[in-house]
């Protein structure tokens, strides 16, 4: 099937060189993007002095990722780590993390709605965006802003959903492995009463064994003014995901070995995961040049899966649900400045529980120390209140400043609903000591943070300019880092994690270029580690500091080149031999480099092609930095062509080259090297019909 695909791309391309070229490629007028991320309402990205990347609903199309790794990794700082199916790892200005602080390193909202409430995210908990209908994807590199708090440590990704118009658009794409999905769009606009639904599917088996993965997305997006000039807008997100998960695949290079790549160690792996949100922005414009913004929202996620890297291969079902508000209120001075204020708040209720069907295998320590039935059963509380405050003051033509401040608290209240300590369920001890997994008696926790907010920005011209910034960025211990305790641990005595970011930044365009120099250096304290006990410990301090590079040149009238690229370095600051872990030490799957490049060819005013090389450098593999995986090249290839007003069919030839390379490297003491293994050669062919 990829060579019939190839020759069909080749025989269109052939057939439309012929024509005579006229569209024009180029880079974006950056006083044209407008995001949302940093104040929760429109700006222009040249009025804004942060970090900020942005996707557009252009870009978006022709990538038509499905998964938002192939996307988001062309933006800089960003090395999405995908894993099986719809999973992923994120890294954001930092090494690739796992377990509960990788997802509590970085804010992953819709429409600047958290997808997880603070203390409960999951790893992999983007999936529960809908990127694949989205306008645009935002992404702020370093601690968010002043709207933001806990979790926005090393970065936030928001996906916004797109205006709802009169439309009607329907997308049909088949692949490999009986690779399947669809695309609808259907708005209505009924004068000051405006709503859309953006749906989408997909279903393959996999190209693994036993690595299925079925995937719905629908949301629901409204405008409405009222007579009284109140403006409202929202909708809701509904996901759900039913993946069979191939596990990592063990052997020193076994991405390399074709008697592997295929396999699947763990084919009894899944993840089902089910998510909704709803939400209302009202708005309104006062009289005294305030503007005044609440946002009311719902929120509810139901995850289980089966923990097949665990000894024994526990199941974990943990569920939570939100009720939350954000209000923000602007008003723009008479002296060339604004000034924001506002508050956050939200109520959260989640549970836990982890259950061991059969009885464990392997070693006798093993087999005494985790018992079959169930480990974990508890439930958990949390409240959140922040208040913040921004002030934007353009001091002339050439100086502005932006000065945030924000005070987060969140508290929990934790139950547990089986037996305190480390026994079975029935109250038996365990052999060797006692049991793996220690539940502690019922407590409340609470943690507090301020997050200050600087930022300079002198313009040399309307072309050029120069930024600085320094801003502090916190997350709050996760609730399973404070209550799925282990190796008799009965208090977990942990405190917010801080991250000190400083900024240096040169951007700037004009007709046929643009470009962005951005250096940093974050110096992060109290992070959470699991040491050799398995006790959750506050064990480390870390730098992370790099240089990125972005920019765009348009060669000639069709054809444009542009690209990103990162020079990164994240050592540890502390000895923990315990761990591995040596005060200058690499942390391990922290690349040094590593980038994206793309060449767009307009090749007629209806045929657009792209080329696009995906670099990864060598990266350490464990902490001791004695392991290591070489890195790799990958190019995809991206044809669409417009038929006609209403049709348009679209061609992705991803990895080209067929290069034989691993997503995700990683080491184990008891197992050695093990790889979630890159997809080889694959195509997909789409067609796209506007009704009107």
């Amino acid at each position: 099937m990829v060579r019939k695909l190839l020759v069909s791309s080749i025989a269109i391309a052939t057939a439309v060189l012929a024509q005579s070229a006229g569209a024009q490629v180029g880079p974006r007028d950056i006083e044209e993007i407008v995001v949302t991320s940093t104040t929760r309402r429109a700006e222009s990205l040249g009025d804004i002095n942060a970090s900020v990347a942005v996707l557009s609903e252009e870009e978006l199309r022709r990538i038509a990722h499905s998964h938002y790794q192939e996307a988001l990794n062309r933006l800089p700082g960003v090395n999405i780590s995908r894993n099986n199916g719809q999973e992923s790892l994120i890294a954001i200005r930092s090494p690739v993390l796992t377990g509960a602080g990788a997802c509590g390193s970085f804010l992953v909202a819709e429409q600047g709605i958290p997808l997880r409430a603070a203390g409960f995210c999951n790893v992999n908990e983007m999936f529960d965006s809908n990127t694949e209908n989205a306008a645009r994807i935002e992404v702020i590199r370093g601690p968010g802003s002043a709207f933001y708090g806990s979790n926005a440590l090393h970065g936030m990704i928001n996906t916004v959903l797109p205006d709802p118009e009169q439309r009607m658009d329907v997308t049909l794409e088949v692949g490999p492995w009986g690779s399947y999905r669809g695309d609808a769009v259907v708005g209505f606009d009924s004068g000051n009463f405006k709503h859309m639904f953006l749906a989408t599917g997909e279903s393959s088996d996999g190209w693994q064994d036993d690595s299925g993965v079925d995937q719905q997305k629908l949301s629901w997006v409204y405008q409405y003014q009222t007579q009284s000039g109140f403006m409202l807008d929202g909708g809701f997100t509904r996901t759900n995901l039913n993946q069979e998960t191939g596990g990592y695949v063990e052997g020193f290079e076994a991405y390399k070995d074709n008697s592997l790549r295929q396999t699947n160690p763990n084919p009894e792996a899944y993840r089902d995961n089910a998510s909704f949100r709803g939400w209302t922005r009202v708005s309104k414009e006062l009289d005294n040049n305030w503007e005044v913004v609440f946002t009311p929202y719902v929120r509810e996620v139901d995850l289980n899966f089966i923990q097949h890297f665990l000894p024994g291969q526990p199941t974990e079902d943990n569920y939570h649900r939100s009720l939350g508000m954000q209000f923000a209120s602007y008003k723009d001075m008479n002296d060339n400045s604004y000034l924001a204020m506002g508050l956050d708040m939200e109520s959260t209720f989640g549970s836990l529980k982890q259950f061991q069907d059969n009885p464990t295998e392997g070693s006798a320590f093993l087999r005494a120390t985790i018992p079959q039935g169930k480990h974990y059963d508890y439930e958990v509380d949390a409240f959140q209140i922040a208040p913040f405050i921004h002030y934007q003051y353009y001091i002339n033509s050439q100086w502005d400043m932006s000065l945030g401040l924000r005070w987060e608290q969140i508290s929990y209240d934790y139950n547990n609903l089986m037996l305190d300590g480390s026994t079975k369920d029935n109250g038996e001890p365990c052999g060797f000591g006692g049991c793996r997994y220690t539940r502690p008696a019922d407590r409340e926790d609470d943690f507090s943070e301020l997050s200050p907010k600087l930022g300079i920005r002198y313009r040399f011209n309307d072309q050029h300019s120069v930024e600085a910034r320094v801003q502090r960025g916190f997350r709050v211990p996760q609730s399973t880092e404070l209550y799925r305790l282990q190796g008799g641990q009965t208090v977990a005595d942990l405190d917010s994690i801080q991250l000190d970011s400083y900024e240096l930044a040169f951007q700037g365009n004009s007709n046929n270029w643009e470009y962005s120099v951005t250096g940093y250096y974050m110096d992060k304290t109290n992070e959470i580690v699991t040491d050799s006990a398995r006790a959750n410990v506050l064990g480390n301090d870390t730098t992370h500091r790099g240089v990125e590079l972005s920019g765009a040149y348009r060669l000639t009238e069709n054809l444009l080149v542009s690209g990103v690229y990162n020079f990164a370095n994240h050592t540890y600051e502390k000895d923990a031999a315990s761990n591995g872990i040596l005060e200058g030490n690499q942390i391990d799957t922290a690349p040094k480099r590593f980038g994206n490049f793309l060449v767009n060819w307009q090749i007629t005013p209806t045929v657009s092609t792209e080329l696009e090389w995906v670099n990864m450098g060598e990266y350490y593999t464990n902490p001791e930095n004695t392991a290591k995986y070489d890195g790799h090249n990958v190019f995809n290839l991206r044809t669409n062509w417009d038929v006609n007003e209403d049709l348009s069919l679209s061609l992705r030839i991803l990895n080209v080259s067929d290069e034989e390379y691993a997503e995700r490297a990683d080491w184990t003491s008891f197992g050695g090297d093990r790889y979630f293994i890159g997809q080889p050669l694959r195509a997909f062919l789409s067609a796209s019909w506007s009704m009107y």
